[in-house]
Parts: C-alpha cells; structure tokens; sequence
C-alpha cells in the first residue's frame, strides 16, 4: 500500500517532532495507532462479508476451477503429470472380484512369500556366519591360552631350511660387485 523506507520514517518522525512537540508526541502516536486499528479491523470485516456473500452464491467453486485452468495453463506438465497420478490411482483402485483382482491378490501374496523367504535365508546365513566366528574365536581363545602355548611350542617341528638350488646355466648371470669386508680377526690359539 505506502512504501515507505526507514528514511522517510525518521523524517516523519522528526518533522511530527518539531511541529507536534515533545510533550504531545505520545498522544499522537497512541491516536495514529487507533485510527490504524480502526481501518483494519474494517478491512477485516468487509473481507469477511464479501467472502460469506462468495460462499452463499457458489463462487468460491467457480475460483477455484478457474484457478485450477489457469494452473493449467501456466504449467501444461504439471497439470500433465497430475492426470497421470490420477489416473494411476482409478487404476489402483481394482474390483478384488474381477480377473484383474485376483491376479493383484495373488501377485501381492507372491511378493510377500518371497520376502518371507529372503528374510529367512538372510537370518540363516547370519547365523551361520555367527556360528563360524564363535567356532574362530573359541579356536584363537584356545591358541591363546597359556598351556595350548607351550604344547604348540612343543609339537610344532622348527622348520627346514630349503637347499639352494643348483643352476646349470651357460652363461653366467652378470654379478654385481661385492662389497668389501674387513678381513676378520681371528682368535689366537693357545698352544698347550
């Protein structure tokens, strides 16, 4: 309605400042505030007397399917894809007695049976894999337990060593040039 910014507000304020006084300021205020109060509320009362006068002449109906051809026409896909939904749903919407019925019946029954099925072979393989991390865990436990340790120590042979294997190769591979030890001391021998 007034487009009035914050500048224009202080200048309103200053200039009823000056001209209505500091002392009166208030009154006025409380004045401008009734007369505000007033209008409203007589807005409020018309829009409520033209809105029962709608209701009682079947207006409101004619709006809205007005506003519904004129959604239409603004949004030709949405209006689109709202015939779709609704026909989907007078197409869910199937007589259980027809041939169609039943075969909807028996493929939700279908569904469900293959669902109860799906569960139950999950459940059984997540018992099945508990299963087998207990028989783990009870193997590692008694790995881990000081007297299984030392009969472990005792029957596990040390293991052997593999012997070089033997290479019958006529061209020698290049070999790379050794690094150089120090000579080793050896221990004098005590002559007895």
């Amino acid at each position: 309605m007034f487009d009035l910014g914050w500048t224009e507000l202080l200048v309103i304020g200053v200039v009823a400042l000056i001209v209505v006084g500091p002392k009166d300021l208030p009154i006025l205020f409380r004045r401008v505030g009734q007369f505000v109060g007033k209008a409203k509320g007589m807005a409020r009362e018309f829009s409520s007397a033209m809105n029962n006068a709608a209701d009682e002449t079947g207006m409101r109906e004619m709006s809205s399917s007005l506003n519904k051809s004129l959604k239409a026409a603004t949004n030709p896909v949405g209006s689109a894809l709202d015939g779709v939904k609704s026909a989907a749903k007078s197409l869910a919407d199937i007589d259980p007695e027809s041939e169609t019925g039943k075969l909807a019946a028996k493929r939700a029954e279908d569904v469900k049976k293959i669902q109860v099925a799906t569960a139950r072979k999950a459940a059984e393989r997540k018992a099945q894999e508990a299963a087998e991390a207990l028989k783990a865990a009870d193997a590692l436990e008694a790995e881990t337990t000081p007297a299984a340790t030392k009969t472990a120590a005792v029957k596990k042979p040390a293991p052997k060593k593999a012997a070089p294997k033997k290479t019958t190769a006529k061209k020698p591979a290049a070999k790379k040039p050794a690094a150089k030890k120090a000579p080793a001391k050896k221990a004098p021998v005590k002559k007895e």
